[in-house]
């Protein structure tokens, strides 16, 4: 049975972990609990008993107004706070199972508590390939005008459609 998403610890097993990436699965596995234990990021994982079978990361982050999507810039600081998915990753054999899915919408919850925190505008994504970037813009993120592969989430928006009935 697959867990619901946790933050990562030490009883959690990353060795095996092999998403097809090897620098998704490189950092994970040398990085994660690092960044975790000196404040950098925190990691958020799925587990098929003590097995890590997929995760993602978050961080703070800021993103300049040249090179954020125009919804974002109005009436915002530069740069804007944003609130950086890190990195997700799906362990290969569980592919195509709706688990990236589960644990995006887990990141932009996460996300959207972050911001009535503190002041966070934005879920911000690196997509690391072409694939990831359709992934991404498929669940509404937008693209940056001057990279691409630099998608947002506006989490004003996300927040209202969560909240309807």
């Amino acid at each position: 049975m697959i867990s619901a998403p946790q933050p990562l610890g030490e009883a959690h097993r990353v060795v095996d972990f092999d998403c097809g990436e090897p620098s998704l699965d490189d950092w994970l596995k040398r990085r994660a609990a690092k960044n975790q234990a000196n404040g950098s990021s925190r990691t958020y994982v799925v587990c098929d008993g003590e097995a890590v079978i997929g995760y993602y990361c978050l961080a703070a982050g800021a993103i300049g107004h040249s090179e954020a999507p125009s919804p974002m810039t109005r009436n915002r600081p530069d740069p804007i706070p944003v609130l950086v998915l890190g990195r997700l990753a799906i362990h290969k054999d569980h592919h195509l199972r709706g688990i990236g899915t589960a644990l995006l919408n887990d990141a932009i919850r996460r996300a959207i508590q972050a911001a009535e925190i503190a002041g966070v505008t934005a879920l911000l994504v690196h997509a690391i390939s072409e694939q990831a970037r359709r992934f991404y813009r498929s669940r509404g993120f937008i693209e940056s005008p001057v990279k691409p592969m630099t998608l947002c989430l506006m989490l004003a928006t996300v927040n209202l459609a969560l909240r309807e009935p």
